[in-house]
């Protein structure tokens, strides 16, 4: 009745209104008398016209712009995807795809084609469009500096910071003496273009080198906090000094810009006294990811605009306001981080190529058509890798540092990358580099970002030493040893309980390693101690209240399953405890164990909600991560599913056949570790079928009378299972309940999943 009604309530209003347009539109044709209203006359073939309309559609600005990002974004993904596995920075592949896109490549041999996606007249959009991506990013950058580190360790981060500074500035202001009257532009002085080239020099890439610490594992040693701690010192200086740069060039002599750098100055205490306190009051009130609604988060970002704009109306540029903004943002790591979140896809992804396209279609290699240019860019390259990779090595070497991490050092800082080409747009921007200097400049910011990964390995086999990441202790081949590799402090103290339950009685006998590994893409350098202290205190002061001998491993990896592999089978552990979330069950049957009233509908396609991941249960019931460590490891792995554990005293053991004997062995350990009462359900019969299961078990009972308890009835009452603190089960047997559905698995406790 329901639908009837619908149907004839739509009928009515849609032919209705349809006849009322229609009459209103002939009525209104008797209007157009004596207003020259030009009747267009129909053909028969529209084709043509249809074509006009597609071209003028293509050229229009908007569809050009879209055109380009579209284009740029892919090429820049491309590129940057292929430069990563070949062991360098993304932003290489990133830099690269400009040039390939601008004309020292597409628009040489595809001129057409490069005259269609990047005509002049679009150029000015594009510019606009990443000056938006790059205030944003350098507002990022801001917010990744920790002032508070660099007080802390100012001393030796200063000393070699300044001189990375001032040894390649010097040098390249002494380039730019002989180079002035052949490269700079006409009208432009000395001082100007010498400046310039002292600061492009000078400057180190500090996103970029962060990242390869990172990718390294080098963020927790020293080397690492010395070398990020000295990029940031670095960053603020460089920018500092290129703001009293770009206000003398604006002003024309260095009197005029004083009172530049006069109202410079006081922005800079405005920024620091007035607004950064505001700030920092706002962000305490709004931390949460919840309470950091849309007014708050324009709160922020009226603040990096008019910091901005600030900057520019001064004469010292946007990105130096942008960069401000950031740094003077609330010291709060957690509100950072999801500031940072809100900022960073829509600036890197998006936003930022587009400013290395722009870039590329500034470098014109094509220039360098004579030997002597490609000579005085090879100089240009060796005065920059002088100047900042000796003169940083050198400074690092005086404060005390040794000379494998000196040299590490230099070769870090001299990393150019992004900020570099920052410096070059702004000095190309304003007329102070020319062309074929600019071009000769971006050459040389490839090239020394591209060492930097080569010349940290060859440092590395130059002064080679043997180190293990596997502790001592871990080496131990006469102690019974279990690896626990856990992703947050609680489930690692659940991970901790049952590796204590199987070895509690055995003292000095066995050895638990607790391990946790924070991928590098999610933890900024800085925050690394504070994240180590959060992810294991909790475990360590587990292990105490359990009396538990135990040794914590930490590490930042960018391959945690591998790292967890290696550990695993270097240290030849007995054991190997991994963690699942809840969520595994998520939409099946098994939801209603953990609380999720879903009805199955297809058990082969899930979406784990720790992972993000779709398809789980394909060939196996476990995520890729956990289907790599299973097939990987050469020792048992355990899997642990966690359902509000508690205690291990009461376990819950099926057997469905003779492969799953070696579960016996497990119920001995807990039974003599822990005193556990085990129930052990014969399934298959094969626990009475089979001599070797029935004499353990009968060695069991001698030495630990009604601990175990032999269940033939496959008939699993909900009243037993609730009874129990964990199931331990096989992994084969596992997956045949998953493929089965067994309608008992409903109300299975924790389940401890082994594989032998």
């Amino acid at each position: 009745m329901n639908n009837f009604k619908n149907s004839l309530f739509y009928i009515t209003v849609i032919g209705g209104f349809t006849a009322l347009i229609y009459w209103t539109i002939s009525k209104g044709a008797s209007l157009e008398a004596g207003r020259n209203v030009v009747e267009k006359k129909i053909e028969s073939n529209h084709w043509n016209d249809f074509l006009h309309s597609m071209v003028e559609n293509l050229q229009h600005p908007l569809a050009i712009l879209l055109a380009q990002i579209v284009t740029i974004i892919l090429v820049a993904r491309l590129f940057g995807w292929f430069f990563r596995k070949i062991g360098q920075p993304s932003v290489i592949g990133e830099m690269i795809a400009g040039i390939v896109l601008g004309p020292s490549l597409v628009g040489m041999y595809f001129p057409e084609f490069s005259a269609a996606l990047f005509p002049k007249e679009s150029l000015g959009n594009l510019q606009f469009l990443s000056q938006i991506g790059l205030i944003l990013f350098m507002f990022v950058i801001g917010m990744e500096l920790d002032l508070k580190v660099l007080k802390n360790k100012a001393h030796d981060a200063v000393v070699i910071s300044h001189a990375s500074i001032v040894i390649p500035f010097a040098l390249g202001l002494g380039l730019a003496y002989f180079i002035y009257g052949t490269f700079a532009p006409n009208g432009v002085a000395f001082s100007s273009f010498g400046l310039f080239m002292g600061i492009a020099m000078s400057i180190t890439a500090f996103p970029v080198l962060a990242r390869i610490v990172q990718e390294r594992g080098l963020q927790k040693t020293k080397l690492g906090t010395i070398a990020i701690t000295c990029a940031a010192a670095d960053d603020i200086t460089a920018w500092c000094i290129l703001a009293v740069v770009i206000a003398i060039v604006k002003a024309g002599s260095l009197v005029s810009s004083l009172y530049v750098i006069g109202l410079a100055i006081l922005y800079v205490i405005i920024m620091l006294k007035i607004v950064r306190p505001f700030l920092k009051r706002v962000g305490d009130l709004n931390s949460t990811r919840e309470s950091l609604n849309k007014p708050v988060v324009a709160i922020f970002f009226l603040s990096l605009l008019f910091s901005a704009y600030a900057a520019e109306l001064i004469g010292i540029h946007a990105l130096f306001g942008a960069f401000l903004a950031g740094a003077i943002m609330p010291e709060n790591n957690k509100f950072r981080n999801i500031f940072i979140e809100k900022v960073e896809d829509v600036s890197i992804i998006v936003l930022l190529p587009l400013f290395f396209v722009f870039t590329g279609l500034r470098t014109q290699i094509g220039l360098l058509n004579d030997p002597e240019l490609w000579k005085i860019t090879g100089l240009i390259i060796v005065v920059a890798v002088v100047g900042k990779f000796f003169g940083s090595a050198l400074a690092a070497k005086f404060v005390g540092q040794n000379w494998k991490d000196s040299l590490a050092i230099g070769a870090l800082m001299n990393t150019r990358g992004l900020m570099e080409l920052v410096v070059l747009n702004i000095g190309y921007d304003l007329g102070v580099l020319s062309t074929e200097i600019f071009t000769m400049m971006v050459i040389m910011a490839l090239v020394t970002t591209f060492m930097t990964g080569p010349a940290l390995d060859f440092i590395a086999f130059v002064f080679k030493d043997k180190t293990t990441v596997v502790p001592q202790e871990i080496g131990n081949k006469s102690k019974y040893k279990i690896l626990l590799s856990f992703a947050t402090p609680e489930k690692g103290k659940k991970l901790l309980k049952i590796a204590n339950s199987f070895v509690k009685k055995q003292g000095d006998n066995s050895i638990v390693t607790a391990m946790h590994l924070s991928l590098s893409t999610e933890i900024h350098s800085f925050d690394v101690k504070d994240h180590e202290r959060k992810m294991l205190v909790p475990v360590i002061e587990e292990s105490q209240r359990l009396n538990q001998n135990m040794v914590s491993v930490f590490k930042v990896t960018n391959d945690i399953d591998t790292d967890i592999i290696d550990t695993a089978n270097q240290g030849e552990f007995d054991l190997l405890l991994v963690g699942l979330g809840q969520s595994i069950f998520d939409g099946t049957l098994l939801g209603k164990i953990l609380g999720f009233t879903t009805r199955i509908v297809n058990p082969d396609r899930l979406i784990d909600k720790f992972t993000g991941k779709e398809g789980l249960f394909e060939n196996s019931p476990f995520d890729e991560r956990t289907r790599h460590i299973i097939t990987k490891s050469k020792m048992p792995v355990g899997i642990f599913i966690d359902k509000d554990l508690e205690e291990v005293n009461q376990v819950f053991m099926p057997i469905f056949s003779k492969e799953d004997s070696f579960l016996i062995e497990y119920a001995k350990k807990l039974i003599n570790n822990n005193g556990s009462q085990i129930t052990v359900l014969d399934a298959g019969g094969e626990v009475r079928n089979t001599r070797d299961i029935q004499e353990t078990i009968r060695s069991i009972e001698q030495i630990a009378p009604n601990h175990i308890m032999i269940m033939n009835d496959r008939t699993i009452k909900k009243e037993f299972l609730e009874t129990q603190n964990i199931m331990i089960i096989s992994l084969e047997s596992w997956k045949k309940l998953i493929e089965s559905q067994s309608i008992w698995l409903n109300n299975t406790p924790s389940v401890l999943i082994l594989k032998p």
